[in-house]
Parts: structure tokens; C-alpha cells; sequence
């Protein structure tokens, strides 16, 4: 009888969905086993259950304990920056926000003057923070790589300033916990308008010296370990090699097989030398490595330098091109 009983508390083995489900327990006797055998199969298969199929994430405003005020203000502490409290609180609100929250006011069926918002969105701060954003950026690279072609400068800068980039920096500083915006997780477009925003807001409450200091921190740091033409991508490299060649007056370039392993097997290898006026000046991925050493962006380049830059020459040029 006790084992029947059992058998009854135990959900049916057809709910199971996978192998890696917990298997059902044999019968055990007396009653009162048998109950604990089957509060702790169901346990465990609620347990198995959100395994399988986590529950979608929740917004950190929605979670107990939640002070946005003072969210606000431990984020410009965090970053070591000094913001206005309201340009800041601007930089998170975006307009997919206001117009939910106004179509969540007009479905409860109050009065349309009461529906709007008192809201301003971040538009203008996100486009004042990404034309400043990419001056800065361009001006950074002009400096640090005076060889690079306008052409590779663009294509570094499109780079830090896309989205794949600028939004695993802003989840990173934690920018979209305190975004408003109508969807959770936060859309990568809005959580990239967001983080411009943020550098707009910077830029007004502390200067064009403190921004850049930012960017550089924040957005120029995502290029460490990435090779040039990885970003950059060009279609022929040798034409491109000749076309820098003839400009810095240097002969064309001629190549020539300098060594080779295995020809007669199902992986040869050949190296191959690029020689100018008779000097080697590349190996193996010939012309790629070559542009690299014209425009000094070897694998072995002078690190970044990160010390105190003269902000005011560099920071004016930005804040008056932004």
C-alpha cells in the first residue's frame, strides 16, 4: 500500500524532457519516507527545471533596495569623475522610455494632462558625446600613428566607436543597470546612444580635458592585442604597399621565395621576402607585415602612454570640432 502511495505523489515519467532529468526514486515503505522521497524529487526537479530554463534577467531597479538617486551618484564616484547630477540623470533617460511609460499612464486611463512626462531624453548629449567622441578618438591616433593613412585612422575610430565595443564598455561600468529604456536587456543601439550620452554629460559638467581623459581610459584600451587589418580591412595589400612605397620615393617593392619546407607534401611551406633597393623588409604575410612597419603598427610597438597628456591644446581642438 505504501509503495502505490508513493508511486502517486511521483510526477509521471513522460514530464521528463531530457536524460539529464533526475530519475524517479524506487518505492520506499512506510508513508511518512515515502512523502520526503517525493518532496525531494520535486525539489530537485525545480531545481533542474531553472537549470534548463533560467528566468529571463530582471532589471536591478526591479530587485529590493533600490536607491536610483544614489545609484546615480555612486557611478560618478565609481569612474572618479565629477558630473552634474541632472545632466547625468539625462544621459540615462532615453525616448523609448518616455513613450512606454506614457502608453502605460494612457492604458491605466489618466487624464491626458497628467499622462506626459516631465522627462527630457538624452538625445542631444549623445550626439554632442559621439562628435566629440570621434574627434578625440581621431586625434589620438593622428598623434600616435602620424604614418597611418586617413583611410586607417577612419577605420579605427569607426571600430572603438561601434557597437560591439562601446557597449562592452558601458555593461562593464555598469551603464545599463541605470538606463531607462522601454526593453530589458537594454537594445545594443540604445545602450550605445546611452553611453555617448554619458561622455556628453561628462563634457559639460567637467570640460573637454576630463572627457578625453575618458575616452582615452575607456576606448582606446579595446585595442590592446587587435592587429591592424583586422580592423582596417583592405582588398589588395600589395597595391596599397606600392602606392605608400612610391610616395616615401622607395623603389617597388620585388618579391622573392627565400625558403621552403615539404613542397611535395599536403602542407608545404614557403617563405616569401619583399626586398627594396635589395634590403629585406618583410617575411612570411609580405605586404601585410610591411604596411604594419610603414605605418608603425608592429606587433612590437612602443606601448600606449598612458601619463597626464597636455589636455589644454588637444581638448580645446576636440571641444571646438565637436
Amino acid at each position: 500500500m505504501a509503495s502505490g502511495l508513493v508511486r502517486l505523489l511521483l510526477p509521471a515519467p513522460r514530464l521528463l524532457l531530457s536524460p539529464a532529468a533526475p530519475a524517479l526514486a524506487p518505492p520506499v515503505r512506510g508513508v511518512k519516507k515515502g512523502f520526503r522521497a517525493a518532496f525531494r524529487f520535486q525539489k530537485e526537479l525545480e531545481r533542474w527545471r531553472l537549470l534548463r530554463c533560467p528566468p529571463p534577467p530582471v532589471r536591478r531597479s526591479e530587485k529590493p533596495n533600490w536607491d536610483y538617486h544614489a545609484e546615480i551618484q555612486a557611478f560618478g564616484h565609481r569612474l572618479q569623475e565629477t558630473f552634474s547630477l541632472d545632466l547625468l540623470k539625462t544621459a540615462f533617460v532615453n525616448s523609448c522610455y518616455i513613450k512606454s511609460e506614457e502608453a502605460k499612464r494612457e492604458k491605466l486611463g489618466i487624464e491626458k494632462e497628467a499622462v506626459l512626462l516631465n522627462l527630457e531624453d538624452n538625445r542631444e548629449l549623445s550626439e554632442q558625446g559621439s562628435s566629440f567622441s570621434q574627434t578625440c578618438l581621431t586625434q589620438f591616433l593622428e598623434e600616435a600613428f602620424p604614418d597611418l593613412p586617413t583611410e586607417g585612422v577612419q577605420s579605427l575610430v569607426g571600430f572603438l566607436t561601434g557597437e560591439e565595443v562601446v557597449c562592452h564598455v558601458a555593461r562593464n561600468l555598469a551603464v545599463e543597470q541605470l538606463t531607462l529604456s522601454a526593453e530589458f536587456p537594454v537594445p545594443p543601439t540604445v545602450l550605445r546612444r546611452t553611453f555617448f550620452a554619458v561622455v556628453g554629460a561628462l563634457l559639460q559638467s567637467s570640460g573637454a580635458g576630463r572627457a578625453a581623459l575618458f575616452i582615452r581610459d575607456f576606448l582606446i584600451t579595446q585595442m590592446t592585442g587587435k592587429e591592424l587589418f583586422e580592423i582596417w580591412k583592405i582588398i589588395n595589400p600589395m597595391g596599397l604597399l606600392v602606392e605608400e612605397l612610391k610616395k616615401r620615393n622607395i623603389p617597388a617593392p620585388e618579391s622573392r621565395l627565400t625558403r621552403q619546407s615539404g613542397s611535395t607534401t599536403a602542407l608545404p611551406l614557403y617563405f616569401v621576402g619583399l626586398y627594396c633597393d635589395k634590403k629585406l623588409i618583410a617575411e612570411e604575410e609580405a605586404a601585410r607585415v610591411a604596411l604594419r612597419k610603414l605605418y608603425g603598427f608592429a606587433e612590437n610597438r612602443r606601448p600606449w602612454d598612458y601619463s597626464k597628456p597636455k589636455e589644454g591644446v588637444r581638448a580645446g581642438k576636440a571641444a571646438a570640432a565637436s
